[in-house]
Formats: C-alpha cells, sequence, structure tokens
C-alpha cells in the first residue's frame, strides 16, 4: 500500500464537475483579475468567520507582509513572536526592518507560551530596547488549536501593542474568547489565512485571506493589494501587487461549501491516530484543548525521540511524511544577525529534532490510516 502524506487529486476527482464548472465559467467570463468570485468568497469568509470585513489576497505570505507594514511592524520596531513557526511569520516583518523578539513555545502544545510573554518584554526593557520600540505581538496558533488569545490581549492592552494573529494554519478552528466560541484570526489587530493547497481549505495554487474588525484597516489593506491605490492610477500609499486569482477564488467557494464534512473526517482520522499512538510508549502526543475550542486537523504530528529512523522506516513502506518544523527560526542563517545561538530556546529545539506529521487529509481512507499505525508499531517492535 502507498499512503501519499497529501494529495490533491483525490478531491479533485470527487467533484470534477463542480470544479469545472465553476473554472469554465470564470474562463468564459474573462474576470480573471479581481473578479466576481473575489468578492463573493470575501463576503463567504465573512460570514464563515464572522469577521468584519474580509481582503483576498495572493497568499498567506503577503496577507501577513502587507498587514506587518500597515501596523507599524517596521523601521527598527520589535515584534513579539515565536521562534517555532513557518518562515513567513517572521520574514513579513523584518523584511520591512523590524526584528523579532522571540519567546520559546509550550511543550505540550507547541504555542507560544503566553506566560512568558510579559517576563520577555520587561527583560528586554531591562537590555535597553525601549518601550515604545516594541510594538507588536505576532501570535501563531499553530498545530489544531490557537494560542491562549484571552492572556495574550490583556498582554498587548497593557503595553499597547498592536496584535497580528497568523492563522495561516487554523481555517476553521474556533476558540473561546471572553467567553464567547470565536473564530481564530478574527480577535487582534488584524488576522491572516492561507489558502495553500495543503491547508484545511485549501486552492489549486497560492492564495491568501486578511481579516479585520477595524474599518480603517480594511480600507488600508483593501488599498496595499492593489499597488496602494483606492482609486485606479491614483496611489495614497507604496503597496503591493497581491490579488487572489478569480479562478482560485472559485475553487474556493467550492470546496468552502463542504468545509465542515471535510473537518469532521480530519477529526475521524485523528481519533484513530490517537486511540492506537498512545499505547505506543516511545511516543509522545501533543495536548488539544478540546473543552474551550474546535479543533480542526489540519495536521498530526507525533514525537519520538527516534523521529529521523521512524521517518525512514515510513517511507521506505511508502507512508509519506513531513516535519514541521526541522529547524527553529532562530537558528536559520539568514537571521544570524539576530544574535541568537543555540539553547537560546530549548524547548523549540527538542521539539524540532523529534516531531513528525502523518499523512491527514479528507480523502485519506480509514485502512490507510490503520495501515501507517500498523507499520509504526512494527517500527517500535522491531527497534
Amino acid at each position: 500500500m502507498e499512503v501519499p502524506f497529501y494529495t490533491p487529486v483525490r478531491e479533485y476527482i470527487q467533484n470534477k464537475e463542480k470544479f469545472d464548472h465553476v473554472i469554465s465559467r470564470v474562463l468564459k467570463r474573462g474576470d480573471y483579475i479581481l473578479g466576481e468570485d473575489v468578492f463573493l468568497f470575501e463576503e463567504d469568509i465573512k460570514r464563515y468567520t464572522n469577521a468584519k470585513y474580509a481582503i483576498a489576497c495572493a497568499s498567506g505570505t503577503d496577507a501577513l507582509v502587507i498587514c506587518s507594514d500597515i501596523l507599524g511592524f517596521k523601521n527598527g520596531k520589535y515584534v513579539i513572536t515565536t521562534p517555532f513557526t513557518f518562515f513567513a511569520s517572521v520574514s513579513c516583518f523584518v523584511r520591512h526592518g523590524a526584528k523579532p523578539i522571540f519567546v520559546d513555545i509550550n511543550e505540550n502544545t507547541c504555542q507560544i507560551d503566553v506566560d512568558s510573554i510579559e517576563n520577555t518584554i520587561e527583560e528586554s526593557l531591562k537590555k535597553g530596547i525601549n518601550k515604545e520600540d516594541i510594538v507588536g505581538i505576532l501570535p501563531v496558533h499553530l498545530f489544531n488549536q490557537t494560542c491562549d488569545m484571552n492572556k495574550l490581549m490583556k498582554i498587548a492592552k497593557k503595553y499597547n501593542l498592536k496584535v497580528l494573529e497568523d492563522g495561516a494554519e487554523s481555517f476553521g478552528i474556533k476558540t473561546k474568547y471572553n467567553g464567547e466560541l470565536v473564530h481564530s484570526a478574527t480577535i487582534g489587530d488584524f488576522g491572516i489565512f492561507s489558502f495553500f493547497p495543503t491547508k484545511t481549505l485549501g486552492c489549486y495554487g497560492d492564495g491568501g485571506m486578511i481579516v479585520t474588525n477595524g474599518e480603517k484597516y480594511y480600507n488600508l489593506a483593501k488599498a496595499y493589494r492593489v499597488h496602494g491605490s483606492a482609486k485606479k492610477y491614483y496611489h495614497d500609499y507604496i503597496g503591493y501587487n497581491s490579488r487572489l486569482d478569480t479562478i482560485q477564488a472559485a475553487i474556493l467557494r467550492v470546496k468552502l461549501e463542504y468545509i465542515e464534512e471535510s473537518i469532521k473526517k480530519r477529526e475521524n482520522i485523528a481519533k484513530i491516530y490517537e486511540e492506537r499512538l498512545s499505547k505506543i510508549d516511545r511516543i509522545k502526543l501533543f495536548e488539544v484543548d478540546k473543552k474551550n475550542s474546535r479543533n480542526v486537523f489540519y495536521v498530526f504530528n507525533i514525537r519520538t525521540k527516534e523521529r529521523d529512523k521512524l521517518k525512514d522506516f515510513l517511507n521506505s513502506n511508502k507512508i509519506g511524511t513531513s516535519i514541521y518544523y526541522p529547524l527553529p527560526l532562530h537558528l536559520q542563517k539568514c537571521f544570524e544577525f539576530l544574535g541568537y545561538k543555540k539553547g537560546a530556546f530549548p524547548i523549540s529545539e527538542k521539539i524540532s529534532e523529534e516531531i513528525l506529521a502523518l499523512p491527514i487529509f479528507p480523502e485519506l481512507t480509514i485502512d490507510e490510516v490503520n495501515y501507517v499505525c500498523d507499520k509504526i508499531e512494527e517500527f517500535f517492535k522491531k527497534n
């Protein structure tokens, strides 16, 4: 049996007529740039997330870059964030001249350790960073749940910090905030989603979305995505060229129709993994807060000290895997100028050596999931 880590082909085949129809419709209309389906998709996202405003753009990375620019994450300022995340979470503001102040993660969830943020800010101030130069927090909602936004927003208010939520992996996740269940990435000043093909809601290329509840931020983001222009050929800002293709929007609108069914299928797969793999002593599963959130299993990660050997064994048995993330950002070559050394964030470094992502996508069959578990059990019995 061959089990891919991910494939978009099965979903396309299952819904081929719908996808072909909406793609053909766009081609016949010819509105390839900011066409009808883009604006309809933005309305769909507003309804689904309950955000007041939604601005579609070319990628999740672009969404982060645009929001960082607007929020003032630039020109020598500092932003609190995590070193255990995808590159774009930090490159989005470093490219503008801002610097990260990293906070290590919670070992059981991989979320930024919110309880350490305030202490990190105070330590930074003692080291000579001016209070007014620390301008924001960029929480990353990683691996099936959000970080503690109740605590984080209180810290942001106390220190007058802007909040940009990186929800690239968190579409569909809901978290309890101020006693109510709200969609991820709709709490801070800005939130973003990625529609990269592997995501819970993924297109057939690149795509992203900015959400906000502030009218001022909405108008700025809408202008920034089109060269800083609110009116054609009149430019108020030095903006970007970052527009979601109409064909991608049309595809995403089809997928959004059955997103809840897809989320349920992911949950069922995760339950099998949890039930079977929790019995293996040399595997550790990450904690997921199911009481205070609606989780979406975009990925399913395990931890083991024998990660690399297990990965090779699974690959030799035609089972696809991935590692999110093999090297924390503070140790990446491009960020050497920040001065961080190995050992600076021990939990992030430890997790990066043990974490392994297993196949999980809605079209994965139960037989395939059990085959993955069988092979994992076989590995630990042999080793």
